[in-house]
């Protein structure tokens, strides 16, 4: 006999959201506050002018992610609640016509009229707000707008990106700190594009190729122009 288990199944979708914010976040740390050392240690400068760069890119680059992301989310969790009291008001002035439109919601994916307004009805009495923000906008609170946390997790995932960057040419000579910083960089970025192709279960090389590609494209323009305006 098989033995049933209980727990709920958990499927690479439901991954996506989190995964792709952590790695963009992280790619974006690594590659521009990578090229910006390059380009600053290209142009001969100072040792500690270098290692200021960096760190003022890192900070900068931060706290502008988590800047956006606020912004960002804020006015996502301002539309959402729009749509809320919407419904709300829709649910005191016209009962029947959303339990209608939500039985309707219902017949299209695939349940008799009768079934369907069952369910509706069901629903509606259980928590009507509720059931019209999952079916008819999509909303729950696995999936609601969240500011402040939205912004803390871009700001960490760009600084953690970052910061192998900055700790390279903190430890490398500065005649090589173009080089450890490069080279560095085009790692950081294949493991992340590795790693977040892994995780969202697609095929590794493609993703891994693709932003090593890109990393590298940027730190020769990069350093180009630090050689170009060199002082």
């Amino acid at each position: 006999m098989s033995r049933l288990h209980p727990q709920a199944e958990r499927h690479t979708i439901e991954k996506l959201g989190w995964l792709r914010a952590a790695v963009l976040g992280a790619n974006d740390g690594t590659l521009s506050t990578g090229s910006l050392i390059v380009g600053v240690a290209s142009s001969h400068a100072a040792r500690g002018s270098i290692l200021i760069a960096g760190l003022s890119a890192m900070v900068a680059g931060a706290l502008s992610m988590a800047a956006g992301e606020y912004v960002s989310v804020s006015s996502q969790a301002d539309s959402e609640k729009a749509d809320l009291e919407r419904e709300k008001r829709e649910l005191a002035t016209d009962w029947e016509g959303e339990v209608t439109e939500l039985a309707g919601i219902y017949q299209k994916r695939g349940l008799d009229a009768d079934l369907s307004r069952k369910v509706a009805v069901a629903l509606m009495d259980h928590d009507a707000l509720g059931a019209h923000a999952r079916e008819e906008l999509g909303l729950s609170d696995l999936t609601a707008a969240r500011p402040i946390q939205a912004a803390f997790a871009s700001a960490m995932a760009f600084s953690s990106g970052a910061v192998l960057p900055v700790l390279a040419a903190v430890f490398s000579p500065q005649s090589w700190v173009s080089w450890s910083v490069s080279l560095t960089s085009i790692l950081v970025l294949a493991i992340l594009g590795f790693v977040g192709a892994l995780a969202g279960g697609a095929a590794p090389f493609r993703p891994a190729v693709r932003v090593t590609f890109w990393g590298i494209v940027a730190m020769i323009v990069t350093s180009g122009i630090g050689r170009l305006f060199g002082v």
